[in-house]
């Protein structure tokens, strides 16, 4: 064998750039967007930062007794804004979920992707919380990026390790803050206040979804957003050519290339004066998240965060040309074709909102204070008594709706002669919002099951009022000639 068959064969490169992130032999491509100043940052901040203000609060917020915001998922409880409900409510659930849906779809049908720039967490906390904090500690981009590609240094190592310090804590409570949406700040707070020794289960939680947290802002960042996120490689089943989008002029701004400044007459004759606006500067690419150049057209790594909106207008500002060569505009208005605001999509959207929110407002208006839900206990279908009476055993589940705890008893009104006992204490603790299981013996005559089997009904009574009412078939023996 040869020396050159023996030899590692070359990297294939790729002829282009397949991710904004990755260089063409595959390794990473360190993003160091330039932070550009305007109206529209400015804007990003409050909305931003309120943002966060209400992500943090809303644990802490009580509305009935309860947090606005709690997905209790081990209890199958999920509250929204004082609205609960339960694992038991698939059909509500299901609607919601549905109503979840198709917003993302009517909103994005008509504002293209504006909450990825202007309200996802992942762009909210990575460029107004964690990219400023390491701009504080590291210094300007083109600072960091001379001293991360060289040798590391005292410099360089202490600048890493307070900046590692400072994103570990922020990503120890913001990783507190989430985990409160599923258990609760005061279930946290008695947490903290233990040894891990005696919950390693939900130390472990925390430890994890801490590091995931340090994980996604300290080091993949960007990436979440060009491969993980799936919403982006929607896009094109969600927009049309009339949603809005961020996008560069190219009837303005083409040809491009750097000119020198003028106030005197236009000459024409001269290549300068057939120029485009765009003087090719690069500041839309500087200071773009994902590192992508927005004049190569609509891609699905653009956020929609309006920072080369803000570039590129402080640089028509600064050679006297109009602002809006990057603009929020439509695919349509880029090419001076008609636009349209309604279009058959964001209508069917819209009615299909319409009927499943009306459909579950109606739902929730119908729901009783108390759920019922009957079932038949393990053995055997039923047990003929000593006295000749049938026997059927059975389990009650209730849940109570009504938000103060309760006292309830049970009797059975139909088939005649039936009557039920509750195993145990004959009235039942309803505490508020839980769910309660009973167990029941049900007795009736056997003429009252003709044919084997006939249906009973139940009623729940709170303070000698029924409050609910549930039917289930009590079996009995067949007679030989059925």
């Amino acid at each position: 064998m040869t020396r050159s068959m023996m030899s590692t064969p070359p990297i294939l490169e790729s002829p282009e750039a397949v991710l904004s992130t990755m260089d063409k032999d595959g390794s990473r491509r360190w993003i160091y967007p330039t932070l550009s100043p305007g109206r529209f940052l400015n804007a990003r901040r409050v909305v931003g930062f309120l943002l966060i203000a209400f992500f943090v609060a809303l644990p802490w917020i009580k509305i009935a007794d309860k947090p606005a915001i709690f997905l209790n998922i081990t209890g199958g409880e999920f509250t929204f804004f004082g609205l609960t409900l339960h694992s038991t409510d698939t059909v509500l659930l299901m609607i919601f979920m549905l109503i979840i849906l198709l917003s993302v779809f009517f909103f994005t049908a008509l504002f293209g992707r504006v909450w990825c720039g202007w309200g996802c967490p992942q762009t909210v906390y990575l460029e107004l919380v964690f990219r400023p904090i390491e701009r504080l500690i590291e210094g300007k981009e083109s600072a960091r990026r001379r001293r991360d590609a060289g040798p590391m240094t005292p410099e360089k190592f202490a600048r890493k390790a307070v900046k590692l310090a400072v994103f570990t804590l922020l990503s120890l409570f913001l990783a507190h803050t989430f985990v409160a949406y599923f258990v609760s700040w005061p279930e946290l707070l008695r947490w903290m206040t233990l040894s891990p020794a005696q919950h390693p289960g939900y130390f472990a939680t925390m430890a994890i979804t801490t590091a995931l947290v340090l994980f996604d802002f300290g080091y993949f960042r960007e990436q979440m957003c060009t491969i993980t996120c799936p919403y982006a490689r929607f896009q094109s089943v969600l927009m049309d050519r009339d949603s809005l989008i961020v996008s560069y002029d190219p009837g303005r701004g083409e040809p491009r290339g750097r000119r020198l400044r003028s106030k005197g007459p236009i000459d024409l004759e001269n290549p300068q004066a057939r120029l485009g606006d765009c003087i090719d500067c690069g500041a839309c690419v500087r200071t773009c998240p994902t590192g992508i150049d927005i004049r190569d057209g609509l891609q699905m790594e653009c956020v929609s965060c309006t920072q080369c909106v803000d570039a590129c207008d402080a640089i028509m500002d600064a050679i006297d040309k109009p602002r809006g060569l990057i603009r929020y505009t439509s695919e349509n208005a880029i090419e001076n074709k008609p636009t349209r605001v309604l279009r058959p999509r964001l209508m069917a959207y819209g009615v299909a909102l319409v009927v499943l929110s009306t459909l579950f407002v109606a739902l929730i208006g119908q729901r009783q204070p108390l759920e019922v839900d009957i079932g038949r206990m393990p053995g055997p279908a039923f047990t003929e008594l000593a006295d000749g009476q049938i026997a059927n055993r059975l389990r009650i589940r209730l849940r109570n709706r009504t938000g103060e705890d309760r006292q309830a008893t049970l009797r059975v009104t139909e088939p005649e002669g039936a009557s039920v006992r509750v195993v145990g204490p004959q009235t039942i603790a309803l505490e508020a919002g839980e769910l309660t299981r009973v167990e029941v013996w049900t007795t009736a005559p056997p003429a009252s099951l003709p044919g084997g089997s006939a249906t009973a009904t139940f009623e729940i009574l709170i303070e000698g009022e029924p409050w609910a009412t549930s039917s289930f078939p009590l079996l009995g023996p067949t007679s030989p000639g059925d």
